[in-house]
């Protein structure tokens, strides 16, 4: 799944070529997609206008538009969103690519083989009409979350530390991948209850966090099955990965074998050594 580091490189990526960009029509090859409104008030309502601003907020994209509504993105686990310049062959679109944008100036085409990804639009006033927006926990690359905000938020759970930073609602934009990677980095076992972490383990975790996510978007993201960014490239985040996907291979630091287990029924690559439980 596109996490923090892949949406926000799409965005940045999409800016650059569909920033003011006039939307002439919208062709729906798979309407479940689109959760609201319906696909024909859908290609109605966006007919025309005019794309004036993009967000990213948690791993959704947010497009704003002349006539102040708001057409929001979820890639889910395989969803794409890439733009084409004028003269593209339609012909060499990806199979499942269920809608396609014409602007005045290319090609937008939304692409999801697992086909969990959906789109919105709806008032720009009206978050909370697209599901999860507004249940999002804060931003971890923003100054607004501060070092004393996650510790004050880390000591009132008792669950285990992955399945919290994997939690939208405590912070958004953390997947599989980035969360796996920053466990590693502080040293802590994706097992371990979070209300056990020292302050010296959540500090760490916290610098963590940052560095990973800032990091991943300095190599445009990660691409170890479906991820493109904005114009079709692949990320290279993957090629600095410490433990994800690496079952069998040896601990940079240690030496030691990595394990993968099953936690909160996620695929969970650790160091044993590097990464105790206990």
């Amino acid at each position: 799944m596109p996490e923090l580091p892949e949406v926000e490189t799409i965005i940045r990526g999409l800016r650059k070529n569909i920033l003011g960009a006039r939307i002439l029509g919208v062709e729906i090859y798979l309407p479940k997609v689109v959760a609201t409104p319906e696909p024909d008030l859908f290609k109605s309502k966006l007919k025309g206008k005019q794309i004036n601003t993009l967000k990213r907020r948690g791993k959704y994209i947010l497009v704003y538009l002349s006539d102040n509504s708001l057409l929001a993105f979820h890639l889910r686990m395989t969803g794409q969103l890439v733009f084409h310049k004028p003269g593209y062959n339609e012909a060499d679109f990806p199979k499942h690519t269920h809608l396609v944008f014409r602007l005045d100036r290319g090609l937008l085409r939304f692409t999801d083989p697992r086909q969990f990804g959906r789109v919105w639009l709806v008032p720009k006033d009206k978050p909370e009409w697209i599901s999860g927006l507004t249940k999002l926990g804060p931003e971890p690359l923003d100054d607004t979350f501060t070092e004393e905000r996650f510790k004050d938020k880390i000591r009132q759970h008792k669950q285990k530390i992955k399945p919290l930073l994997l939690d939208q609602a405590f912070i958004a934009g953390l997947g599989n991948i980035y969360t796996d990677e920053a466990l590693y980095r502080a040293r802590i076992h994706p097992a371990k209850r979070a209300s056990d972490l020292t302050a010296r383990e959540t500090e760490t975790l916290y610098r963590a966090i940052k560095e990973v996510l800032s990091e991943g978007i300095k190599y445009k993201g990660t691409s170890v099955r479906d991820y493109v960014d904005g114009t079709g490239d692949e990320g290279h985040y993957q090629e600095r990965l410490a433990v994800y996907g690496k079952k069998g291979m040896a601990c940079y630091r240690c030496g030691t074998p990595i394990s993968r287990i099953l936690c909160a029924n996620r695929g969970t690559y650790y160091c044993p050594r590097c990464q105790k439980l206990t």
